[in-house]
């Protein structure tokens, strides 16, 4: 191993029964419950940990969280009618064309934590743009 790898991304969440019935809706994939209040989805190389914490070790979440989990997709357009059909807290309306080139679409799961889904052909890594 050459430097440090992502491997696990938490995403704080309400309600774990919730949580699942909206990841599983999303990613077509019942994911692994390995707590009672911890439940993961494989996402490549990265597990997506759905984690609820007791209420009384919850913080207050900011009115909109600046950090997005970013996941590609094979097929933007089925995982936004999917998202769409799952019930997310909001979502874009429209699959746009990002200026670097990405095509992709913004939503929040159930509890408000931000997501991007990317089509995996067009995923930008750096580089000049353009």
């Amino acid at each position: 191993m050459s430097g440090p790898r992502v491997f696990r991304l938490i995403q704080p969440v309400d309600d774990i029964e919730v949580a699942v019935a909206f990841y599983a809706a999303v990613f077509g994939d019942p994911g692994e419950r390995i707590a009672v209040n911890r439940h993961y989805f494989t996402c490549g190389g990265v597990v997506l940990a759905c984690v609820e914490a007791p209420a009384e070790h919850r913080e207050p979440r900011p009115q909109r969280d600046p950090r997005i989990v970013y996941l590609a997709v094979e097929d933007v357009e089925e995982t936004f009618e999917r998202v769409r059909a799952a019930g997310p807290r909001w979502a874009d309306d429209a699959i746009e064309t990002q200026f670097w080139g990405e095509r992709s679409f913004y939503a929040d799961d159930p509890f408000g934590n931000p997501l991007c889904f990317v089509q995996e052909d067009t995923l930008y890594l750096g580089g000049p743009v353009g």
